[in-house]
């Protein structure tokens, strides 16, 4: 039923705003189908354009953020979405949006919403862990191949392989590679040349094609058998875009079938020529070595020492006879001055030498006890005393003492050394020998 207006009497903006919206809110809540084009998040509201990919018309969407992150992965822009919402409108600004309250992926987003779940969990468990690849052989003997019937993924991995190293050896399995049987086949084929010992590698390899053509790559089973594998594995799957849940899994991810060839063989020709230029570097460092050895030997034969070995012996054989000889002629100035020197000392030893002066007629008067008399006051009456000379000696019995020569000035008789001359001035003293000495007698004695 319409609203009733003319120009004289027309309805207030507040008025049709409302009725808009009583209209809208008798839609009731519905689904919608459509492309993100746009999404912002903002607190916890999230602002959308949904977008009809055929005609060129979109709408605003209004949603929580919680809304959003129910669905794994999160959804943004470029997905094709189906959204529950509500329709609303916003009367203040006349704008019509859409409340959502579900949203779900749509065809090929669902379906990446499940292998982005599948990876998740895979990469939890550690299937993807890159510390448990392998690295491929240098040189394998036998190569196992997994491909199509009749591809031409095949025909790429046999001839760009056979071109590189012609030795080569395959173990050629073909299977389905799409369809409901691919994924068992690959199985059994795996599992049939990773028994083998004779193959070294095993290359799974498919042309490029659809994202639902490259499904069975991604299929739980699947990557769980290459994860079992004890043979390396290399993916060769779609072309370098692709990137099915296989290339994570395998111990080499290959882009096209032709890369996975190149990287499974090595080139005979690169090998060669890393081969020539090994030869040469040994050849240079050995040719290096020899040189400097050459070099060395010539500078030790130029040496005086080999070039005239009996001109060397001569010249040692004269610097040790002037050796010996400064030794010889050190050794006699040393010994003559050592003998002067003993020469010196010894007449000095002489010339100081008590024996020297009695032997000039001097002689020494001591007591019993040893003690020398140096003066003739010194004994007793009736004392024995030694006389010493140079070569003999005599005791003698002091009679009196004879005292004038200290009057007289004349040096006393028992001094350190007195001379014969005194004793015979001393006659008065009357000294008779000792029993138990020499029989020599003093002048006084004699008359």
């Amino acid at each position: 039923m319409g609203m009733e207006s003319s120009a004289e009497s027309p309805q207030p903006v507040r008025t049709v705003l409302q009725a808009v919206g009583g209209w809208i809110d008798r839609l009731g809540a519905i689904w919608v189908e459509g492309q993100i084009a746009e999404l912002n998040a903002r607190g916890r509201m999230v602002y959308m354009t949904l977008r009809d990919p055929v005609a060129n018309a979109s709408i605003r969407v209004l949603c929580e953020t919680s809304v959003l992150r129910r669905q794994e992965p999160s959804p943004g822009p470029g997905d094709r979405v189906v959204i529950h919402a509500k329709p609303d409108f916003y009367q203040l600004k006349g704008t019509f949006s859409l409340r959502a309250r579900e949203i779900r992926h749509v065809g090929i987003g669902e379906l990446l919403a499940r292998l982005e779940q599948l990876r998740r969990t895979l990469t939890a468990e550690g299937v993807f862990d890159p510390a448990r690849k392998r690295p491929l052989p240098f040189l394998p003997t036998t190569v196992g191949l997994i491909c199509g019937r009749d591809s031409a993924a095949e025909r790429d991995v046999l001839e760009n392989s056979r071109r590189r190293w012609p030795a080569v050896r395959f173990e050629v399995r073909q299977v389905a590679v799409q369809g409901d049987r691919a994924t068992r086949e690959v199985i059994e084929a795996l599992h049939d040349l990773d028994t083998r010992p004779e193959v070294d590698v095993i290359v799974i390899a498919r042309g490029g094609g659809s994202m639902e053509d490259l499904l069975p790559f991604s299929d739980e089973a699947m990557v769980r058998a290459v994860a079992a594998a004890a043979t390396p594995v290399v993916s060769a799957i779609g072309h370098e875009q692709d990137a099915p849940l296989l290339d994570h899994v395998a111990d080499v991810r290959a882009s096209t079938p032709t890369d996975a060839a190149k990287r499974t063989v090595p080139d005979v020709g690169e090998q060669l020529e890393i081969i020539r230029q090994l030869r040469d570097r040994a050849r240079r460092v050995i040719r290096g070595g020899v040189d400097r050895e050459l070099a060395w030997l010539a500078s030790v034969r130029s040496r005086p020492v080999l070039a005239d070995p009996v001109r060397e012996t001569e010249r040692l054989t004269e610097q040790v006879l002037e050796l010996r000889d400064r030794a010889r002629r050190s050794l006699t100035a040393s010994l003559d001055r050592a003998a002067d020197t003993l020469v010196h000392t010894e007449a000095r030893l002489h010339a100081l030498s008590p024996a020297t002066t009695l032997a000039r007629g001097y002689a020494i008067v001591q007591r019993e006890d040893g003690s020398v008399v140096r003066s003739a006051a010194e004994p007793a009456v009736g004392e024995t005393l030694r006389v010493r000379f140079a070569e003999d000696g005599l005791r003698a019995t002091v009679d009196a003492l004879d005292t004038e020569g200290e009057a007289s000035g004349e040096a006393p008789a028992a001094g350190r050394s007195a001379p014969a001359a005194a004793g015979a001035r001393g006659r008065k003293r009357r000294a008779a020998p000792a029993a138990d000495d020499t029989a020599a007698t003093t002048e006084g004695e004699q008359a």
